[in-house]
């Protein structure tokens, strides 16, 4: 049976491309302006993902009795966050493609890229500020929760960089839980929910309790993402680069716990290995500390965490549907 909330993403994900156009269009005179900066951003905006966060931010509005034509201004604000993050993440990471196209960086070179990146930084504040359809209360909450959210986002981000710039593998599970609330679970999930519920006009009740549905989701959200790496489609480019990046993921933290397997994982993390043999016996050691398995059983527990978060909260009925099927398609993304 086909997952709801995966449904309301194919159902729903061209209703803001028209908006999010907009940010981009009849901007200036000048054709070396357009060329150089909006036609770039035009390009990449509209080559978006699932666009699970703008729509996650219209359904919280819409359960908790408002509109999502009141939270449209907050979805594109956290949409051009998501724009900025990957233009500067793919610079950082030396990336070559960006959802199957060249990284902004290869197109335009690295300079213009950056610049790129520091606009749709800009668009992030002056969507809501120019939004005539929020009253000056609400702006400035949904201003300072998306601050907020950039913030912690650049934090955790700060950490998964320094640990990899430093070869430190000395990271526990906890490290790795504290970096990635920080860098995916406020961005992913939480903020986009509390701002479409502020938009909505939700309760401090309703804020708080898809907060923290949001910030349990979100967190599944990258572990999931960290085990579709290792275990998820061979065929995919991606697959097993996490291993060969060295990434410091819950599985790769768990498993450097162990002290009988610590000193080899390192060492093939260590590596930047792309060689299949090597890419196998890392695996294998994943599997043999059970470290696959603790950490989706890690976010199934996280899961069922957040469901019973709202199971006492007045919500919209079809809304609460969705946000209950969110919560199992970020863990049925294996099956």
């Amino acid at each position: 049976m086909a997952n709801l909330f995966a449904a309301y993403l194919a159902e729903h994900h061209g209703d803001l491309e028209e908006y999010l156009d907009s940010f981009f269009r009849e901007k200036t005179d000048r054709d070396d302006l357009e060329s150089y900066l909006y036609a770039p951003l035009r390009a990449f905006s509209s080559n978006g993902g699932k666009r699970h966060r703008p729509l996650i931010c219209l359904l919280a509005a819409r359960a908790v009795g408002g509109s999502a034509e009141q939270a449209r201004s907050a979805a594109a604000a956290i949409e051009h966050f998501q724009s900025a993050a990957l233009i500067h993440d793919d610079i950082a990471d030396n990336g070559k493609l960006r959802r199957g196209k060249p990284c902004l960086h290869i197109t335009e070179t690295v300079g213009p890229a950056i610049n790129c990146g520091d606009y749709a930084l800009t668009l992030v504040t002056s969507a809501v500020l120019d939004d005539a359809t929020l009253d000056d209360a609400r702006k400035l909450r949904i201003l300072s929760e998306l601050v907020a959210m950039m913030q912690r986002t650049v934090e955790g981000q700060a950490l998964d960089l320094g640990w990899a710039r430093d070869r430190r593998f000395d990271i526990t599970v906890n490290d790795y839980l504290a970096m990635a609330t920080l860098k995916t679970a406020h961005y992913s999930g939480a903020v986009p929910l509390v701002c479409g519920a502020i938009a909505g006009g939700g309760s401090e009740e309703q804020i708080e309790a898809l907060r923290s549905f949001g910030l349990d989701c979100g967190l599944a959200f990258q572990i999931q993402d960290d085990l579709l790496n290792l275990v998820g489609d061979a065929h995919d480019k991606d697959h097993l680069s996490d291993i060969t990046e060295g990434k410091r993921t819950l599985v790769a933290v768990h498993a450097l716990e162990n002290p009988a397997v610590h000193d080899e994982v390192e060492r093939l993390l260590g590596a930047h290995t792309s060689d299949p043999a090597q890419l196998a016996r890392t695996l294998e050691l994943f599997e043999q500390t059970g470290s696959l398995a603790f950490a989706h059983n890690y976010a199934c527990t996280l899961v069922t965490r957040a469901k019973n978060t709202l199971a006492h909260v007045e919500l919209d009925a079809t809304c609460r549907k969705l946000l209950l099927a969110m919560a199992d398609f970020f863990v049925e993304r294996l099956s």
